[in-house]
């Protein structure tokens, strides 16, 4: 049952709310926190909604982008909603506005996510994409779609389907797609914007990153490493990390793939995708307490330097796949 009345009354309630993704949003958690904000806006038009994080190049054509707020400046707020993640990946200045909020809610479809420490929970592991329940809060709302919306939601649903390539797509993500086209966005501009294009430094990053990966368990498994080295040496940021991940798990024979990343000096965060037999989401909670997302796509933080991130990683790694391997 969708809590869109519940939601309504405490936004309606609220001064200030925060809408948030975990750290690092991708396009489903930006598209579905933009297309709140907007609703939110219509809805609940003397609440100051705010969207925390900061958007990577690929998302900047969206409504509301350049108004997301970076999350070092997040301060206080009555309601803070997380969005396509839980409230254990949030950033620091994020989770402290979290734990000081007078009410909290998770929109969210992640299997791996549990319903502990919210006000409002909402969360459907079958849905696709976070941006399909929003188009459901919506509806329930009774707020018309238009191109700005069309373009948020169908950024958020190419995303985590892969341009309807995953298997989680299903007849009912075309429909809502169709619905959307119907609004006029321009689909193929956006697929290439948010799937396909790179910047010059980003081309460079993701050929070091490539060049340097380790082939682990017969060629199973491919580990890529992302260092602050390499990116001021060809000019990268954190923006152009996005996809490398999927590039390493398109490699012939690869059945899991992770990309492990320096974020600072005691912490680390790691992606990882699989091809189905090694659920990466049992895998990233093994590595990390706040690890999680799907069985073929998921991601952790940890409190480790990039060097003893690596070797933990590759151990887990190796194991997942021999466990698979015994099982089938």
């Amino acid at each position: 049952m969708i809590p869109s009345a519940s939601f309504l009354s405490a936004f309606r309630n609220s001064s200030r709310v925060l809408l948030t993704g975990p750290t690092g949003p991708d396009g489903d958690s930006i598209g579905a926190c933009l297309a709140l904000q907007r609703a939110l806006r219509l809805m609940a038009p003397d609440v100051v909604v705010h969207v925390a994080g900061s958007p990577g190049n690929r998302y900047r054509f969206l409504d509301g982008s350049g108004e997301m707020l970076p999350d070092a400046q997040v301060g206080t707020y009555d309601g803070v909603v997380v969005l396509d993640g839980d409230r254990k990946r949030l950033p620091p200045k994020v989770a402290e506005a979290f734990a000081a909020a007078s009410w909290t809610g998770l929109i969210d479809h992640h299997r791996s996510s549990d319903l502990d420490g919210y006000t409002i929970p909402w969360l459907e592991p079958t849905t696709e994409s976070t941006c399909v329940m929003v188009r459901k809060l919506l509806a329930e709302w009774g707020v018309p779609l238009d191109r700005s919306f069309a373009e948020q939601l169908y950024t958020g649903i190419i995303f985590d389907t892969g341009a309807f390539r995953y298997s989680n797509t299903n007849a009912n993500t075309h429909l809502l797609a169709a619905e959307l086209l119907a609004l006029g966005i321009e689909h193929h501009r956006i697929c290439e914007r948010v799937l396909m294009d790179r910047r010059h430094a980003g081309l460079r990053l993701q050929s070091r990153v490539c060049d340097t990966s380790r082939l682990l368990a017969n060629g199973r498994v491919l580990v890529g490493v992302f260092t602050h080295a390499v990116a001021a040496e060809v000019g990268a940021d954190d923006g152009d990390v996005e996809g490398i991940v999927d590039a390493l798990q398109h490699v012939e024979g690869i059945e899991v793939a992770a990309l492990v990343i320096e974020k600072s000096a005691q912490r680390t965060k790691l992606s990882l995708r699989s091809r189905g037999g090694v659920d990466v989401s049992a895998l990233a909670k093994r590595i990390s307490p706040a690890g999680g997302g799907h069985a073929k796509a998921a991601g952790a933080s940890i409190a480790l330097p990039i060097a003893e991130a690596v070797a933990l990683v590759e151990r887990e790694l190796l194991a997942a796949i021999g466990q698979a391997t015994a099982a089938g």
